[in-house]
């Protein structure tokens, strides 16, 4: 059943790839596969327990017959009490039952186990990123942040980020601009210890991310990325996500910051209003914006951008560009994007590619410094025309 249920999961949980492919036909096919080995091994399981079933009456019923025919010939012989007769035609019945609830609770704890087993599967893990020992809170952040000789790989043979060196200033807007897998989101998700440096450290005012409490470091970073996940439940509640026990008043300030505000009144039900599995029923820039909100109301000193309005249209693009300049403010600042007119006004651009940091400096002077930088940008603007 677990099969079954992990295939249907999959197939919902894409159904607009598979209907976008036509491939409906594959996915019943894929269904009725796992659906006839549950189909199977519920077979056997009835035929094991109609046998069962079959036999053990088949057994007691020999016992009510073998009984009654002797029991009769001894009371016809008058070597027999008819209450004896009885006494033993009751007997059957409680040498019998105590089988047949055994083997009924056989069954059951064969299903509960098997569930168990799953369950103890997950308990029993262990957390790769955990607080160290004697881990503080990180208290009175101004936002000052410095990757010192960092590097981080996935397995031996695969590095990811070469010894990095990066200070950023409390309060500085920065960019980091590069091919696609060249580590800019492995370098923030560091940051955020979603992993761990393999080489080299990362400090917030100068402490160390791995002396200070997980909970305390994650509360004061912020996040807003390309795919937005919203919760099933209502705006409001997804909005105060981002802190959670927030009065209204203060989810309604947060939408205003986000430019999300007007357009959640004009719904019937307002912030009442249910968002749907993962938001299916909001558009691509009203979930992102949604994304921002929780943002403003969580109100970390450290602002992290991951391609926030890639997947968007320009229309939507510049209302939610407009929220980011606005949610950025008085904030520390690391954006990610590939679109590089969003990031021109950035105290400093940064370039990594697969050898590590390769530019850094204004738009203007990588621009003058005609490198990589000068090369994506005549890409995307001068190549146009």
């Amino acid at each position: 059943i677990g099969s079954v249920n992990a295939s249907l999961q999959d197939s919902l949980g894409g159904i607009r790839v598979v209907q976008s492919f036509a491939n409906e036909d594959i996915e019943i096919d894929k269904f009725n596969h796992s659906n006839m080995e549950f189909l199977e091994s519920k077979k056997d399981n009835y035929r094991v327990m109609g046998t069962f079933q079959g036999g053990n009456n088949f057994f007691q019923g020999l016992l009510y017959v073998t009984i009654i025919v002797f029991g009769g010939l001894f009371i016809a012989n008058g070597d027999l009490n008819p209450i004896v007769l009885a006494t033993f035609a009751l007997y059957i019945n409680v040498f019998v039952s105590p089988i047949e609830v055994l083997v009924e609770f056989t069954e059951m704890f064969q299903k509960g186990f098997s569930g168990f087993r799953r369950f103890e599967e997950v308990m029993n893990e262990i957390p790769e990123i955990q607080d160290s020992k004697n881990a503080k809170d990180l208290k009175n952040v101004s936002g000052n942040i410095d990757f010192d000789h960092v590097s981080f790989q996935y397995n031996e043979n695969e590095k990811v980020i070469d010894d990095v060196n990066l200070h950023i200033k409390a309060g500085e807007k920065i960019a980091l601009v590069g091919p696609s897998g060249s580590g800019k989101t492995t370098l923030c998700s560091l940051l955020s210890r979603f992993y761990d440096v393999t080489n080299g450290s990362i400090c917030i005012d100068g402490q160390n991310i791995k002396d200070v409490t997980l909970k305390s470091l994650r509360s004061n970073i912020g996040l807003v990325q390309q795919d937005v996940y919203l919760f099933t439940g209502t705006i409001e509640q997804n909005i105060a996500y981002g802190r959670p026990g927030a009065s209204h008043e203060e989810i309604v300030k947060a939408a205003k910051k986000a430019n999300i505000h007007d357009f959640i009144m004009s719904l019937p039900e307002g912030y009442d209003t249910f968002c749907g599995e993962r938001g299916t029923r909001l558009s691509g820039g009203q979930k992102q914006r949604i994304s921002i909100a929780r943002v403003f109301l969580k109100n970390p000193k450290i602002l992290i951008l991951d391609e926030a309005t890639s997947a968007l249209d320009n229309e939507s693009e510049r209302i939610i560009q407009k929220s980011l300049e606005d949610l950025s403010k008085d904030r520390t600042c690391i954006t990610i994007a590939h679109r590089l007119s969003t990031i021109r006004n950035a105290d400093e651009i940064v370039v990594i590619d697969a050898t590590g940091m390769h530019e850094r400096g204004t738009h203007d002077e990588l621009m003058k410094l005609n490198g990589t930088y000068a090369k994506y940008y005549k890409l995307q603007f001068e190549g146009l025309n």
